[in-house]
């Protein structure tokens, strides 16, 4: 084998590299065992290991909430820990995302490789503190790209964030006198702030029941019924 003709090897995914997304997808496929990384504004970054209090609770209770919701809502989608392709400079593994399907009108679609291509309407994150990636490069690749709504629960210092964009900028969404926030994207997804973040899922889970018996949800669910 001449030396031209040599396999040319593929080096293991390291935070800080930077990279093109041809080549990080290249490099995360060789490293099966690897659960998470993520290419952002062009730079790697490989997950730690999680905790349970810090990252895998909160976690857990985000697609909780969200996937009672998408139960309810035919034709919305979501997805754990599913790999987006948002342009050639990011691809990030978001916690969740909640997605309208492309056939009724979503803005994102799967690939014929199964990877999610644009921006879901909906990400979360689970951040460990106001000092993360997620409130800073990652929210702008977010912003930049078209998601419409994103949430960034910042575990360690016990606080959520929830951003809408507005004219091509994010805007945090303020809950109303009873703690409540609304999305703008999905009708009927309602969330009791204080009651997740301490914890209250039957309380998370009770509002949000009054969302989905509301009538902005019913006419949503409509919406998308009808769609061609």
């Amino acid at each position: 084998m001449t030396a031209s003709a040599k396999k040319i090897p593929i080096l293991p995914l390291e935070s800080g590299d930077r990279l093109t997304r041809c080549e990080f997808e290249r490099r995360y496929t060789a490293m099966p065992h690897l659960k998470k990384a993520e290419l952002i504004e062009g730079i790697v970054y490989v997950a730690s290991p999680l905790r349970f209090n810090s990252h895998g609770k909160p976690h857990g209770n985000l697609i909780v909430w969200l996937g009672t919701y998408k139960v309810s809502t035919p034709g919305v989608e979501l997805g754990d820990n599913a790999t987006v392709r948002l342009d050639l400079d990011n691809e990030p593994q978001p916690d969740v995302v909640l997605l309208i399907d492309e056939n009724l009108g979503g803005q994102a679609r799967i690939s014929e490789d199964d990877y999610i291509a644009g921006a879901p309407e909906l990400v979360a994150e689970v951040a460990a503190s106001s000092a993360a990636i997620d409130l800073y490069d990652k929210k702008k690749a977010y912003r930049r790209n078209g998601v419409q709504e994103y949430i960034v629960w910042q575990s360690l210092e016990n606080q959520l964030a929830w951003f809408s964009l507005q004219n091509g900028e994010y805007v945090s969404l303020q809950p109303s006198a009873n703690g409540v926030i609304k999305s703008r994207i999905f009708p009927g997804l309602w969330l009791n702030v204080q009651a997740l973040l301490q914890g209250e899922m039957a309380e998370v889970l009770a509002v949000l029941q009054q969302g989905l018996h509301s009538e902005e949800h019913t006419n949503f669910v409509q919406h998308l019924a009808i769609k061609p």
